[in-house]
């Protein structure tokens, strides 16, 4: 059940346009169908912000370089902890 209100003004074209578009849609009101874009949008932001995609070429180099590392020192034992500690 939503419990967030968010009050937006629009131009009435705009309006229109979504009212039409929800219409076609079949569903049943204009907020039915701004949310739904809002969650689809948000999701793939989100997706697209969280993640790192490699060529395979570039991981091989990068698995590479984690196997030849050495034994991390204080700073990065500390940057690790100050990432895990602050929700990073």
């Amino acid at each position: 059940m939503a419990t967030a209100r968010l009050d937006i003004r629009l131009d009435k074209d705009i309006k229109a346009k979504a009212e039409k578009a929800s219409a076609l849609l079949g569903l049943k009101s204009l907020t039915e169908y701004v949310v739904g874009l809002m969650d689809e949008n948000a999701t793939q932001v989100i997706a697209k912000h969280e993640r790192i995609v490699l060529k395979n070429n570039i991981f091989d180099q990068f698995i590479s370089a984690c196997e030849k590392a050495k034994e991390p020192n204080k700073a990065l034992i500390n940057a690790a902890e100050f990432t895990k500690e602050n929700g990073f």
